[in-house]
C-alpha cells in the first residue's frame, strides 16, 4: 500500500465518491463507496507510478500516510 495522501469526497455531479491523490498529478479514481474509491485509487497510484517509471519521469516520495475524508 502506498502512503500518499488520499482525499475522498462525494460528487453530486458524478453520483460517486471521488478519491484524489494530490501528490501524483492527475491521479484520481471513483467508486460507489469510500472503500471502493480508495481501492480504485490504490490501483490508479500503481498505474501512475508504473507509467512514470516507464517514461523516465520522477516519482515523488510520499509526504505521509494520512487519509482525509471530506
Amino acid at each position: 500500500m502506498y502512503k500518499y495522501e488520499v482525499i475522498i469526497y462525494w460528487s453530486d455531479e458524478d453520483k460517486a465518491f471521488i478519491a484524489e491523490v494530490p501528490e501524483l498529478p492527475g491521479c484520481a479514481a471513483h467508486g460507489g463507496s469510500m472503500e471502493e474509491a480508495l481501492r480504485n485509487a490504490q490501483e490508479a497510484m500503481q498505474l501512475w507510478i508504473d507509467t512514470a517509471k516507464e517514461f523516465g519521469d520522477p516519482v515523488p516520495q510520499p509526504k505521509g500516510s494520512k487519509l482525509i475524508y471530506a
